[in-house]
């Protein structure tokens, strides 16, 4: 029996996503049709949009095609280095919209709020990276700055750059984050040292350190919460 491969440009008006999207809007649209979009065009035996569902099904969702690494989704049947990058330019646009200038920036209300924004991109670091999110006086996000990369050890961080983009930009706080490449956000007695360092510094400039939170692997700990370094609430 030979399968019958129905092509997107075969489907009637009302099926095809860039009609749909075009008539009903994106929100509309379901994940895969989207996601199909972005492919333009499937490959031999499988239209763009049966693609796109066993991406997001094999990557585990968008979360997941935005841990994926670059080479690991253009080996991907049907993908190739040009689909690759417009997805992870889709991707990348999507977290930024969450840093929007404005009334729109993303406010940061939980330790919680503040591991949403980072975790994704943090915890499939091969490599310590500690970054400092900077804040206004509401909590929106500023910016976000890599200050550092390689094991965080209080010997060699520079407490000042923790600060840097924080002074330039008049910031009312930041939050620190560091991830642990293992997997195991438990903080380090070196993290320990290094966040006393930081909270000390932060009070002369008089720019509070809300936290400091340590990214694993789908796990985070939040130091404040803890009562490491920081007097617990």
């Amino acid at each position: 029996m030979t399968d019958y491969h129905i092509r997107i440009r075969e489907l009637p008006a009302t099926d095809k996503p860039r009609e749909r999207l075009r008539a009903s809007g994106a929100a509309a649209l379901a994940d895969a049709e989207l996601l199909a979009i972005l492919l333009r065009v499937g490959v031999e035996g499988v239209n763009a949009i049966q693609l796109a569902q066993q991406l997001l099904v094999g990557f585990g969702g968008w979360s997941g095609l935005q841990r994926a690494g670059f080479e690991e989704l253009a080996q991907r049947r049907g993908m190739g280095e040009a689909k690759t990058a417009q997805l992870k330019a889709a991707l990348e646009i999507g977290r930024r919209l969450l840093l929007a200038s404005g009334e729109e920036r993303f406010q940061i209300r939980s330790p919680t709020d503040a591991a949403q924004l980072m975790q994704i991109e943090m915890s499939h670091l091969d490599q310590e990276q500690l970054r400092a999110i900077c804040l206004d006086t509401k909590n929106r996000v500023q910016k976000i700055q890599t200050v550092y990369v390689g094991s965080l050890n209080a010997s060699m961080v520079r407490i000042g750059e923790v600060f840097k983009e924080a002074i330039r930009l008049n910031s009312a706080s930041i939050i620190v984050v560091h991830n642990h490449p293992s997997g195991d956000p438990t903080p380090s007695p070196e993290d320990i040292v290094v966040t006393r360092q930081m909270i000390e510094a932060g009070r002369l400039l008089d720019i509070d350190v809300l936290d400091h939170l340590v990214i694993g692997n789908g796990r985070f700990v939040s130091m404040r919460e803890r009562g490491l370094a920081f007097i617990k609430p």
